[in-house]
C-alpha cells in the first residue's frame, strides 16, 4: 500500500500530500498535469486512491499514531514522516471534512413527536372493523425550519417501523 508515492521525489511528498487533503477538504486535488512525469496515469488514479483511502481511514476510524505509522511501515522514512506531518497538522479538518460529507446525507433532524393511539370501530365498507391504529407525529427541523410530519399506521405497519428502527439501532452502536 502507497509504494508508489516513493516515485515521488521526497522534497514533494509533503505537498502532494496536502493536496490530496486539500481535495478530500473540497477544495482542488492535485492534477495530473503537475504528476505526469513522476506516474502513468494508471498508476496516478492509483496513487491518489490508496492516500485518500489511507488518511480517510486513519481521520475516520480514529486509529492511533502508532497504528498508523505502523501501516505505512513499508515505506523510506522520509515519506512515513510527511504522512505523519501532514496527518498531525490536517487531522481535525480532514475529520470536518468527512463529518461534514456524512451530514450531508440528510440535513433533517427530528425535533420531537408525539403519538396517539386509536381504536378504528368500523369504516364505510366494514360495519364491525375493531382496528387499531397509531397516528405518529413527528417535528422534522430541515434547514432551520420545523415541519410537521403526521402518519398513521395499523399494526403491522408499525412493527415494521420498529424493526428498522432497531436495525438502524445496532448499526449506530457498531459504528461507535
Amino acid at each position: 500500500m502507497l509504494r508508489l508515492l516513493e516515485k515521488l521525489p521526497p522534497g514533494r511528498a509533503l505537498e502532494f500530500l496536502h493536496k490530496i487533503v486539500d481535495g478530500i477538504c473540497g477544495r482542488a486535488y492535485p492534477r495530473y498535469q503537475d504528476y505526469g512525469s513522476i506516474w502513468s496515469l494508471s498508476e496516478w488514479m492509483e496513487v491518489l486512491e490508496e492516500t485518500m483511502t489511507y488518511l480517510k481511514a486513519v481521520v475516520g476510524k480514529t486509529i492511533s499514531d502508532e497504528e498508523a505509522a505502523q501501516q505505512i511501515n513499508e515505506l523510506n522514512s522520509n515519506y512515513q514522516e510527511a504522512i505523519t506531518k501532514c496527518l498531525k497538522g490536517r487531522k481535525e479538518e480532514i475529520r470536518s471534512a468527512l463529518v461534514e460529507k456524512v451530514n450531508a446525507i440528510s440535513s433533517a433532524q427530528l425535533q420531537d413527536f408525539d403519538w396517539q393511539l386509536k381504536l378504528a370501530l368500523s369504516s364505510d365498507k366494514i360495519a364491525m372493523l375493531q382496528m387499531p391504529l397509531l397516528n405518529l407525529d413527528l417535528n422534522v427541523r430541515e434547514n432551520g425550519e420545523i415541519k410537521p410530519i403526521s402518519i398513521e399506521m395499523n399494526k403491522e405497519e408499525l412493527q415494521n417501523l420498529i424493526n428498522a428502527l432497531e436495525a438502524a439501532n445496532k448499526v449506530v452502536l457498531q459504528l461507535k
